[in-house]
């Protein structure tokens, strides 16, 4: 993924966030998957290994997006509070961000 593209979907990540479209953390973007509310998930490429199963596992299962290319810290960042998993829950947003993403 080439900077240009990156620094728009962190932007995009952040204007998602200030329009609360977002839901963030381990045990809330699970509980939206399970319930079939998001279909794009970023989760953070220095996660535990665990984790990184634990998610990818839930989003083939649920057919839902997931996404590994960002840092914890570019995710932080990008949102304004500390978190290593992030989910999508409008289908607009959603799909602009698959779009940037390529997914």
């Amino acid at each position: 993924m080439n900077q240009k593209v990156k620094q728009q979907t962190l932007q995009f990540l952040g204007l998602a966030r200030r329009a609360g479209k977002l839901a963030t953390g381990e045990a809330t973007v699970l509980a939206k998957i399970r319930q079939q509310e998001v279909s794009v998930v970023l989760l953070a490429a220095d996660v535990a290994p665990a984790t990184k199963k634990k998610f990818s596992d839930k989003c083939r299962f649920y057919h839902v997006k997931l996404d590994d290319s960002f840092t914890r810290a570019e995710l932080s960042a990008a949102i304004g509070s500390s978190r290593s998993v992030i989910a999508v829950t409008d289908a607009g947003f959603a799909k602009k961000l698959s779009q940037l993403l390529q997914l």
